[in-house]
Order: C-alpha cells, then structure tokens, then sequence
C-alpha cells in the first residue's frame, strides 16, 4: 500500500512498504506541489483497470476492490521545462533558435544597408557643392570653339593638391579681372592678382588669352605637369578652371615678383648673399627636376623672369608651360623651337632636340645673368653698334685671368670673390658650346657649393660648328612672345611678359 503525505513545506512523501518491512522515501521539489494536489483529487476517479497493481498469478477468487494506488511522475510537466509557454490550458514548445538568429541577422543586413545608402547620398551632395557641373572649355585656337576638354579634365582629378575653381568664384577674387588687379601681361594671357575669402588666400590668377594658338595647349601642360611636383623652390599650382569659355590658372601669390624685376632694377641692388641663394635654390629645383623626381622634367624656359621670389625672397621656378616629361635615361625630346632667345641652348636649335643639357645651359646664362646684372644679348652703342654674347664676354674675361671684372659694378666689390670665381667658372661649364663636354646638374652644384674641384676650361671660349649667327638671336627675339606666370612683367609680382627686349642689354661699354 502507498502512503502519500503533503507537507505544509512542500515535501510529498511515498511510502510504499516492501516484503521485508523497509520503507522507501522520495522527496519531491516544492514546484510539483499544484501537480501533485490535483493529482490526488483524481485518485477517488480512477477505475481498477488503471491501477498500477500486477494482476495476481494464482487462482481467482473474487475479493473486494482494493483503493488505486496513486500514479505520481517524477518527469518535469511542460510548465517546468525552460522556454514553453502557456495560452489558455495548452503549452506550446518555444520557437525554434534558428528562427530568431535569422530574424536578428536580417535586422542587421537592413540596417547596415540604410546606413550605406544613407552615407552615400551625403557623400554624393558634398562632392556636388563642392564641385558644381560647369560648362565646357573649348579650344582656344578658335576662341576656345572646338574640342571638349572632357578627357583633360578626367585626367586632371586623379592629382591631389590642385584643385578645381569655377569660373564665378575665380571672377569675384579678382574683381572680374579689372585693370587694378592685373599684374602683368603677355603673349598668351594676363595675371591678376586675386583674393579668396573662403580660405583666406591671396592667388595669382593667369588668364589665357581667348586668341591664343598656344594658350590651350601650355595650360594642359602646366596642370598635367606642376600639379604633380613638390618642392620648395618650384611655384605651388593652387588649382584651375575651364569655365564659360575660360581657361584659368591659379598659382601662389609671390610678393616680391619676378627675379628679372630685382636684377636690373637701377635703384634697388640686390644683395650678393641673395643672389648667392637664388642660384643655389635655382640649381636645387632643377635637380629636383632632373633625378629626383619619377620622370624626368624638362623645363625648356629657365630665365630671370620665370624665377618668382617670394615674401622672404626665396626664389621659386614657375611657367611649366613649355616642359616635358621623358623617361630617365631617355633625356632628349624632339620638338619644335619654342624658348626664350638668349637662353636657349644653340645646339638645341639646330638639333631640334630638348634635353637636360639644354636646360643646364640655360641655367648657366641665368647665372652668369645674376651675378653681372647684365641681359644675354649686349647691344654696345658706340661709333657702330656691336652685338655680343654674354657668354662670349665672360669666356674672354676668364681666359683673361679677370673673370671677377664681369661681376655686377653695383655690388661695389661687396662679395666673397672665391665663392663669386666659382659660381662663374660653374656657369661657363654649364654654356659649353659642345654639349656633351657640358655637366649634369648635381656636378654644377658640387662645384658651387665647395664639394669639388673647379672645371679646367680651355681659355678661349670653342667655335661650336652649329652656330647660329647673333643677329638671328635679336631678330627673333624681337618677336618672341610669353606664356607664363613669371616672366618679366611691367609692374607685377608676377610678371608674364616676355617682352621684346627679353635678354637684350644695351650699354655703351664693354663690362669692367
């Protein structure tokens, strides 16, 4: 017989006696406690046939019913198991966990979507604020009717640095290019001076002349090239712009202007230290240029008035329009004649080719130019006009044994005549007639700065057998016309014009 107890603190005892009198205790958690009870008041309802009892082995006799024994299951109900749930009288299991980490996945995929669209979209108006759709440049050979510049300008957003202006922003800056902003004017365009206030920047602003058959082609030039260059003394492209018919290039603003405007300025001199610097500073951006960019760059317009100065008279090259881009070890280009007469290298002009060595001669002029305060090409006035070569009158002096006597008389012998003696004898390697017998220009600035032994030149400047006869170089130059930021400039911080009387000195005597 079972014996069933409930206790007030929730123990159900069974008591259940076996043959041998022992007594068999089970406890059963508190939680089974409402299962139990109504387990109990079933009992009285049970039939005989659901009794657990085993049916008896031996004769039948017929005996009076004995009560049911109570079932009680020891298995958890539904209620106890962790995660049903009951609706009415009914447990259902819990969904399956799959299920929800779908659900949460999905959310997660969604939302990071929207974010992404979201971020997208902002990005896309920033860059159109930042960018607006502008007009179509055209070529400038037919007032800029023509070809689209689409490709140009594809190329031109993969450099960093410059960027690109529009054309109403570059108008405002500079008053809409009124005649008190302008700096300086040339063959192919003008320069204004400019202020843009959202930066808070003074620019210089070139603008291409309209007629120019040159115009386009030297300001694709000057973006493809200087856009990519960095480098202290090289003048810092700040952007540019092919709006409305417009092609417009925007520069830093060099306060002091164009060497070209300090070194024959008849009321101030400039100081032998600064002129010390410039060269040195003028040889640094063209190694640079030279070896120790990933291409090299050929200027092709070195001169006084493409070199800027700026607030502290620090000496920056400009006027890119001219310059190419060869492989290293590949130095030469071939192409038409376009420079400066006087600082052109002669060979070049019957070769045709452009080189390293071409832009070393022109540096050479540029410094020999520097320190005598005298143009390239000397008209002596007398009883018959003599037209020389500051080259030739320098190679005299030297072969002379006097080369200190073509230094500038404004001077006033305030300088280191060693340092001066070698900077000149470096300036006459670099304009050696033969160019191949001329130097890279890491060894001109080896030789300037004490770093090697001075060159032995012979003490007559050699006949090239190419020569082009000076009064071709005055002919012609009389008809050269300008391209650049940076060139000798009527009354400019940034000079353009390469004007008619570029590298012609006029002087009734022979430097002393």
């Amino acid at each position: 017989m079972a014996k069933v107890s409930v206790f007030s603190d929730g123990v159900v005892n069974d008591e259940a006696a076996d043959g041998e009198g022992a007594t068999l205790h089970r406890d059963v958690p508190w939680t089974l406690r409402s299962t139990v009870r109504r387990e109990l008041q079933d009992i009285g309802s049970l039939s005989p046939a659901s009794s657990p009892e085993a049916a008896p082995t031996g004769p039948q006799t017929e005996s009076p019913p004995s009560p049911p024994s109570p079932s009680i299951s020891l298995q958890p109900t539904p209620a106890q198991q962790p995660g049903y749930f009951e609706t009415g009288s009914q447990y259902h299991p819990p969904p399956p966990s799959g299920g929800r980490a779908g659900l949460f996945i999905g959310a997660s995929a969604g939302a990071v979507v929207i974010i992404c669209l979201i971020l997208s979209a902002v990005w896309f108006l920033l860059r159109r604020r930042r960018r607006p759709k502008v007009t179509t440049a055209r070529s400038p050979g037919s007032d800029h009717k023509g070809k689209p510049m689409e490709e140009e300008e594809e190329e031109f957003e993969k450099w960093t640095g410059p960027r690109r202006f529009v054309y109403n922003e570059l108008a405002v800056a500079t008053r809409f290019f009124s005649d008190e902003e302008k700096l300086g004017e040339g063959g192919f365009g003008s320069v204004y001076h400019g202020y843009l206030k959202e930066t808070n920047v003074h620019v210089a602003v070139k603008r291409v002349s309209k007629g120019s058959q040159q115009g386009k082609k030297e300001y694709v030039a000057e973006v493809r090239v200087i856009s990519q260059l960095r480098h202290r003394n090289l003048v810092q492209l700040v952007g540019w712009c092919h709006d409305d018919s417009e092609l417009l290039l925007v520069y830093e603003l060099m306060p002091n202007g164009s060497l070209d405007m300090h070194i024959h300025n008849q009321e101030k001199v400039l100081s032998w230290s600064l002129r010390h610097e410039i060269v040195l500073g003028v040889g640094s951006a063209l190694l640079y240029l030279h070896e120790e960019w990933e291409q090299c760059v050929l200027h092709r317009d070195i001169k006084p008035s493409n070199l800027m100065l700026d607030a502290s008279f620090k000496v920056k090259l400009g006027d890119f329009g001219l310059a190419r881009l060869v492989d290293h070890g590949h130095g030469s280009h071939t192409t038409m004649l376009m420079g400066t007469m006087g600082y052109m290298d002669p060979e070049s002009m019957v070769s045709g080719k452009a080189s390293t060595q071409s832009d070393v001669y022109s540096f050479g002029v540029v410094v020999l130019e520097i320190i005598s305060g005298r143009r390239p090409i000397l008209v002596l006035q007398g009883n018959q006009s003599v037209t020389m070569q500051l080259v030739q009158v320098v190679w005299e002096l030297y072969g002379e044994g006097r080369i200190l006597d073509a230094a500038d008389t404004r001077l006033d012998c305030q300088f280191d005549g060693q340092v001066m003696e070698r900077m000149m004898v470096a300036a006459l390697w670099c304009v050696h007639p033969d160019s191949s017998q001329r130097p890279t220009i890491r060894q001109v600035l080896s030789v300037m700065r004490s770093e090697a032994p001075l060159p032995i030149l012979p003490a007559k400047m050699p006949v090239p057998t190419f020569a082009v006869p000076v009064d071709i170089f005055l002919s012609q130059s009389l008809h050269s016309g300008s391209s650049s930021y940076g060139t000798g400039a009527t009354r400019s911080s940034t000079g353009t014009t390469r004007s008619s009387s570029a590298g012609v000195h006029t002087s009734s005597t022979l430097p002393r």
